[in-house]
């Protein structure tokens, strides 16, 4: 209710509510007066010759129920928000309440958390117990991009392999996890020159990597591949401190072939992974990032995760 950018919606809901709860103890009070209608307590309404409709008063029982709801309702409202911008004498917000159930959580886990921010990342990595959180950090907070296995798909990372954009290493993956990461790549075609230089630029970076392409094409795009080399380098490994991917492997985050290339040349493309810092404590990130870290290097014998006891 606090969004309202008008008084008028607060009090708008004010009526509605009071109005509700006046209406139903007006509705109360005249289901309680018993009007006899006929000499034999009847409406005086009679169907299939015998059937009369009684002017029986309603069950006390139901009586002091619909009493008891109307109180509760004064009660709960005078508690709680409910009347527009009211907040309630306990003054309960959602907000408030998951904040504070984050904080019992974190007062929970603490001592744990305590023995962890204690250890490397190659022990966290063989950490059984540490894995575990980290794993199901990981399914609650990143799984929605990068998948449940870590493998990414177009336009989100794989992270088991070893091709980092912008870093590598567990503290550049807490830091990516708690502030967040921007990829920008702008539209180059006009830096590249006409339409046909494009495709022959798109044709030379695939020839890179030992990619299908037209060998002629790439020939010709290979002096206009200087538009791109400030940040993919003049050899085309491109710059991790930029995060310019490197063109020579055959990792293809956003596509491969000659029309995704060009589609990148054309429009360039922006990609955003959101800051986790409000939603996961210091602590959760060093757990979390070591568990991102340990995918791409399960195949180290020292980092390895310790064999399930």
């Amino acid at each position: 209710m606090s969004d309202f950018t008008s008084s008028f919606w607060s009090w708008y809901v004010i009526a509605i509510t009071v109005g509700g709860l006046a209406f139903c103890v007006f509705i109360l009070a005249v289901a309680s007066k018993r009007t006899v209608m006929a000499d034999d307590n009847s409406t005086g309404h009679t169907w299939d010759v015998d059937l009369r409709e009684m002017n029986n008063p309603l069950p006390r029982w139901w009586m002091g129920l619909f009493i008891l709801t109307v109180v509760f309702a004064v009660i709960y409202l005078a508690l709680y928000p409910g009347l527009g911008i009211n907040k309630g004498t306990l003054n309960w917000s959602s907000a408030g309440q998951l904040e504070a159930e984050h904080a019992k959580a974190r007062q929970t886990m603490a001592p744990l958390y305590e023995r962890f921010m204690a250890m490397g990342p190659e022990a966290l990595a063989q950490d059984k117990q540490a894995m575990g959180i980290g794993e199901r950090l990981f399914v609650n907070n990143c799984a929605g991009c990068h998948g449940s296995d870590g493998r990414g798909s177009k336009s989100f990372p794989n992270l088991t392999d070893n091709d980092w954009l912008g870093g590598s290493g567990v503290d550049y993956i807490a830091k990516t996890i708690a502030e967040g990461r921007q990829g920008m790549m702008p539209p180059m075609g006009a830096a590249v020159g006409t339409p046909e230089d494009v495709k022959n630029v798109a044709n030379y970076v695939l020839s890179l990597s030992g990619s299908a392409h037209n060998a002629i094409a790439a020939q010709l795009g290979k002096s206009k591949f200087g538009a791109c080399a400030a940040c993919h380098g003049a050899d085309g490994k491109g710059l991790q401190a930029m995060g310019a991917p490197n063109l020579t492997d055959k990792v293809w985050l956003h596509g491969w072939g000659e029309a995704a290339v060009i589609a990148m040349i054309n429009g360039g493309k922006t990609n955003v992974m959101p800051q986790h810092a409000s939603r996961l404590s210091p602590e959760q990130t060093k757990v979390l990032a070591a568990y991102v870290w340990s995918l791409s290097h399960k195949g180290d014998p020292k980092t390895a995760l310790a064999a399930p006891q």
